[in-house]
């Protein structure tokens, strides 16, 4: 569990995609098995399920090592991108989680930055986050940018970078285990949501500060923040 300290107002705010802002869990799922079928490694939905949100280039060693196979670098990457290949097939309508777009619109009147740290490749990301028909173009930071994807802490020390702000005075808001244990690494406030694969129990196990049940609920605390220099104005 972590022992990060609540923090009341972030400097900046950054979220997974898969899971957290958009309802895709489900499709990467099925384009990692479908991968799998095709490389003739067999794999289930509970090894692949819990795995979501991870580097995917790991994801695929660790399904593979767990049928007794090991596959060299190229094999990795080519299972690797196949898997999004097949996901953005599949992902042609992406529905928006609930609360995701007003929470950025909540964000932006109380003037907290945010961006969205996600391991997907830069290919994958699009159709999700115009999903989301945000009023502006968020910095997105993806797992093209960075050597080693969640759940090391190099894409969020990035974002934060990008958004100039210190790691330590920011929320990272994810679904999975790894967004926490990557959170936990770059010193941010890990928040779990239960929307995508991981419980309550295996993100709190995972690092998460705290955990909640939908966006709507950083939203309501969003606007409470922003209330005060509303009335002001």
């Amino acid at each position: 569990m972590s022992t990060t300290p609540a923090l009341d107002r972030p400097d900046a705010v950054i979220f997974d995609l898969d899971g957290t802002l958009v309802d895709t869990v489900e499709r990467r799922i099925e384009a990692w098995l479908q991968a799998f079928q095709e490389a003739g490694i067999p794999a289930t939905r509970e090894a692949v399920s819990p795995l979501i949100g991870a580097d995917g280039k790991a994801l695929a060693r660790r399904i593979a090592k767990e049928a007794g196979r090991s596959l060299d670098e190229e094999a990795v990457e080519a299972t690797d991108r196949r898997s999004g290949e097949i996901y953005q097939a599949l992902n042609v309508d992406p529905r928006p989680l609930p609360g995701a777009r007003e929470l950025a619109q909540a964000l932006d009147r109380a003037r907290i930055p945010w961006a969205i740290g996600t391991s997907s490749r830069r290919e994958q990301v699009r159709a999700s986050v115009d999903a989301l028909r945000l009023a502006r173009e968020p910095t997105i930071v993806d797992g093209s940018h960075v050597e080693h994807a969640k759940p090391e802490p190099d894409l969020l020390v990035m974002a934060a970078s990008q958004l100039s702000v210190d790691p330590r005075q920011t929320w990272y808001v994810g679904d999975s285990t790894f967004d926490m244990q990557a959170a936990v690494a770059a010193g941010m406030y890990p928040i779990g949501v239960t929307t995508g694969s991981a419980d309550v129990d295996a993100l709190r196990g995972a690092g998460a500060a705290e955990v909640i049940g939908s966006l709507l609920e950083l939203g309501r605390r969003i606007r409470r923040l922003a209330a005060p220099s509303a009335n002001r104005a």
